[in-house]
C-alpha cells in the first residue's frame, strides 16, 4: 500500500530528543557491518532449522548468543570490525526476531501504561498517568513494519480502504492504528498495556481506589462504569466480574478481548471488521443480540458507543443481570448518554421507551478519574432508585468526592432485596459494621442480580 514516507528526523535543533538510545544508531545507518553480519548469520541459522523465535525464545536466545560468542572469536584472529557491547547486540537481535524491536523494552517495563507514536521521530509512553517523550529514533518503514508484524496474528487489517484498526496483542495490551489519509503525514500508532494490578474490589481498596465500605456492595447489581479514556474502566469491570458468583454463566462482548473474566463458564466475543468486499462485518450491537441466544446468566459489553445500548438496555430490563462501561464526564453525564445512545438504533426508538427503560434496568452508576497525581480514584457512586420525571432520570447519591477523597452521601441503594440475594445486609453495610458477603451463600443462590 503506497503510503506518504516521512523524510528522516533531525537530531539536533528545538524538537529532537533529548538523548539517543540504541535503536538511534540504526534508524541513522550508523549500525556496524559486524552487528548486520550477525543479523544475517542468526537468520539463515533460524530458517534452516525452522525455529520461531516468538514460540522458542530460549533455544533462539541460545543460538544468537552462539552466533554473538563466535564472532567476537574471530575479531582476535581476522580483520573484522569491532563488535562493541556484545549483551546489546544480543538484546537487540532477539528483541527485532522475537518481539517488538525498538517498542519491546518498553512492553517488558511494568511501569509502562502506554505506547503511542506521532510520527517516527516521536515516541512516547505513559508512566503513573504522565506523558514521556522517549529517546526512541525511528523510520516511517520502522513503524509500518512494526504494525504489520503486530497485527499479523490477529487476522486484521489496515489499509486504504480502512483506515482505522483496533486489535489485540498476544499479551493481552490494546493497539490502535490510523493510516493517511485519515492522519496527516505520518502512521499513528498506540498500544495499551494491560497492567494487571487489580484483580478484585479488595485490590482496588488496597491501591486507595476507592474505600472499603464503597467496594464491598457493588456485587450482584446492574452497574454502568463511566469515566474518561484511561481513567480504569476495564480494571473495575474485571474487578466487578471477580464478585460474580462462580455458577453464572458469562458472556463478554466487546470491540476487541480485553476483559479477564476468572470464572470457570465464560464465553468471549468480539467484533469484525469487514472484508475487502465489505462482507463478514460482526457489529457490537450484533455480538448482543447472539450473546442472548447463549443462555447467559449474565451479560457484559465492554464499551457501549452506539445502538448496542438499546439491545443491552432491552436485555437488562428483561431481568438478565449485566454491566458495561461508557466514556463519561460524571455519573450524571452517563445515564443521560445511556439514554440518547439508543436512539441512534432507529426513529421508531423515542424517548418515551428508553429513559424509563434505564431507570428500571441500571441500578448503580460507578464514575472513575484520574487525580493530580495520575492516580485512578472513583470520584463518585450514584444509585438509580427506578424513577424519571420530564425525561430524567432520578438519581441518589451514594458516595462523592470531597477533598479528594470519596465519602458516603445522603443517598439510599435501591433494590435492597437484591443485596439480600448474595448475603449483605445493606443497613449493616452502610452503618459501618460488618458487611462481607458469605462468599458459600452466594454461590449456593448462584445469582447475585435480577
Amino acid at each position: 500500500m503506497a503510503v506518504p514516507t516521512a523524510a528522516p528526523p533531525r537530531r539536533s535543533g528545538p524538537g529532537a530528543p533529548g538523548g539517543r538510545d540504541r535503536y538511534d544508531a540504526a534508524e541513522s545507518g550508523e549500525i556496524p557491518d559486524a552487528e548486520a553480519h550477525i543479523g544475517a548469520e542468526v537468520r539463515g541459522l533460524i530458517r534452516d532449522r525452522g525455529l520461531d523465535p516468538t514460540r522458542e525464545p530460549a533455544i533462539s536466545r541460545a543460538l544468537i548468543a552462539g552466533v554473538v560468542a563466535d564472532y567476537q572469536a574471530r575479531t582476535l584472529t581476522a580483520r573484522l570490525p569491532p563488535l562493541g557491547d556484545p549483551g546489546l547486540v544480543a538484546g537487540r537481535l532477539f528483541d527485532t526476531l522475537a518481539g517488538l524491536g525498538p517498542l519491546q523494552r518498553y512492553l517488558d517495563d511494568p511501569t509502562v501504561e502506554e505506547i503511542w507514536i506521532n510520527e517516527p521521530s516521536k515516541v512516547f509512553i505513559a508512566r503513573a498517568g504522565r506523558n514521556e517523550l522517549t529517546t526512541t529514533v525511528l523510520t516511517a518503514d520502522m513503524v509500518r513494519d512494526l504494525v504489520e508484524r503486530m497485527l499479523k496474528p490477529t487476522g486484521r487489517r489496515i489499509d486504504l480502504s480502512h483506515p482505522f484498526v483496533d486489535a489485540t496483542l498476544p499479551d493481552g495490551s490494546r493497539l490502535h492504528v490510523a493510516i493517511p489519509d485519515a492522519t496527516r503525514i505520518h502512521w499513528s500508532v498506540n498500544i495499551r498495556k494491560f497492567v494487571v494490578r487489580a484483580r478484585d474490589l479488595d485490590d482496588l481498596v488496597e491501591l486507595g481506589t476507592l474505600p472499603a465500605v464503597a467496594g464491598r456492595f457493588l456485587a450482584g447489581l446492574n452497574i454502568l462504569v463511566a469515566g474518561a479514556t484511561q481513567a480504569g474502566k476495564t480494571t473495575m469491570l474485571n474487578c466487578l466480574t471477580a464478585a460474580i458468583p462462580v455458577r453464572e454463566r458469562v458472556i463478554t462482548c466487546e470491540e476487541v478481548f480485553e476483559l479477564q473474566v476468572r470464572l470457570p463458564d465464560v464465553v468471549g466475543l468480539q467484533t469484525r471488521q469487514p472484508s475487502l468486499e465489505g462482507t463478514g462485518e460482526i457489529t457490537l450491537r450484533a455480538l448482543v443480540k447472539e450473546a442472548l441466544r447463549m443462555r447467559p446468566s449474565r451479560i457484559i459489553v465492554g464499551e457501549v458507543r452506539q445502538q448496542e445500548c438499546l439491545d443491552l438496555l432491552i436485555a437488562l430490563n428483561s431481568g438478565l443481570p449485566g454491566m458495561c462501561s461508557i466514556h463519561a464526564n460524571s455519573a450524571r453525564e452517563a445515564v443521560t448518554k445511556m439514554c440518547t445512545l439508543p436512539l441512534l438504533a432507529g426513529e421508531n426508538i423515542g424517548s418515551r421507551f428508553v429513559v424509563p427503560t434505564v431507570a428500571g434496568a441500571v441500578d448503580l452508576v460507578v464514575h472513575l478519574g484520574t487525580d493530580a497525581s495520575g492516580a485512578r480514584r472513583v470520584r463518585e457512586i450514584v444509585a438509580i432508585p427506578g424513577r424519571a420525571e420530564n425525561g430524567i432520570v432520578e438519581i441518589e447519591q451514594l458516595f462523592i468526592t470531597r477533598d479528594d477523597r470519596l465519602i458516603r452521601a445522603e443517598g439510599y441503594p435501591p433494590h435492597r432485596d437484591r443485596f439480600e440475594r448474595v448475603g449483605i445486609d445493606l443497613g449493616a453495610l452502610l452503618s459501618g459494621r460488618r458487611v462481607r458477603p458469605d462468599p458459600a451463600q452466594a454461590a449456593v443462590d448462584g445469582s447475585g442480580g435480577h
